[in-house]
């Protein structure tokens, strides 16, 4: 069965004179000091990871960099212009069906998705089926087992983490 994990980016700088375009924030040094307590706990974990996908926003991609790093796998990272902020669900879902097959020559089964809020919480709803969206605080993480890729609306929400609670199991 395949797995999504959900990742919403760590700590960003603040949009403002230094950082007017959104997509050009970078992940503040807390923000990289939590992710990669936050990844350390999740390693115990042992996700299993085949592919990183990531949003071509900086923040995303510097989180996704800091994944690949600290789950110390053989783990390719590429961008997904299908999780830059403003894409629905449906959309998402789709891009999947199109998934480049990992350096081992199989196609991916185990794929963390490195987003944006509301964005990612939107997606999850989607593929469980749920009325609202479910909340990820930056650094957060769920896992969603789903029936096929690409993903329908049948899939099972396995565990929700905050990043509080991944840092504690580091």
């Amino acid at each position: 069965m395949p797995v999504l994990y959900l990742v919403r980016h760590a700590i960003a700088a603040e949009r403002g004179p230094k950082y007017p375009k959104d997509d050009a924030r970078p992940l503040t040094r807390e923000g990289r000091t939590r992710m990669k307590e936050v990844v350390a706990g999740w390693r115990r974990l042992k996700p299993g990871l085949d592919l990183i996908l990531t949003s071509p926003l900086v923040r995303a991609e510097s989180t996704a960099e800091i994944v690949q790093d600290w789950l110390k796998g053989d783990v390719r990272v590429e961008r997904f212009a299908a999780l830059a902020p403003g894409h629905r669900p449906a959309e998402v879902a789709a891009a999947l069906a199109n998934l480049p097959k990992t350096g081992k020559g199989k196609k991916a089964s185990v794929i963390a998705l490195v987003g944006h809020e509301p964005d990612l919480g939107q997606l999850a709803a989607w593929l469980i089926g749920a009325k609202e969206p479910v909340p990820f605080r930056k650094g957060g993480v769920a896992r969603i087992d789903v029936t096929s890729l690409p993903p329908k609306q049948d899939s099972k929400l396995i565990w929700h983490a905050t990043p509080k609670l991944l840092r504690g199991l580091a």
